[in-house]
């Protein structure tokens, strides 16, 4: 098991890193000589997130925006959780399903604490 072995296992990996960083990086370059670079107005105008473009990078942002992010992280990846154990159930038995009920517990009281605090109130 040589320098030459590992080459030979991991080459395939290798050109399979490169064949997807290439993927990735020749639609971009293709756009700079491709498309029009002519933004307009209404294209360089702020949306969505209804803020304007400013200078200061310091302005201050109601911490709300991060707290109800942070909550959403929390419980999309309690579903994240959730999927992969509903399918493997049958196979994990009554250990799983109690860890599982557990796990849902302790998210069931950071919620009901944060809905106890008010993290969910919008004003």
């Amino acid at each position: 098991m040589g320098a030459e072995y590992l080459a030979n296992e991991y080459t395939p990996i290798f050109i399979f890193i490169l064949i997807a960083l290439g993927m990735g990086a020749v639609p971009l370059v293709l756009t700079l000589f491709v498309a029009k670079q002519n933004p307009d107005d209404e294209k360089l105008s702020s949306y969505e997130c209804g803020f304007e473009a400013f200078e200061d990078a310091r302005l201050q942002i109601d911490v709300r925006f991060y707290l109800l992010a942070i909550l959403f992280v929390i419980f999309d990846l309690e579903s994240a959780f959730l999927f992969p154990w509903a399918v493997v159930l049958d196979k994990i038995g009554l250990f799983g399903f109690v860890e599982m009920v557990m796990f849902l517990v302790i998210l069931l009281v950071g919620y009901i604490y944060a809905w106890k605090k008010g993290a969910l109130q919008w004003e």
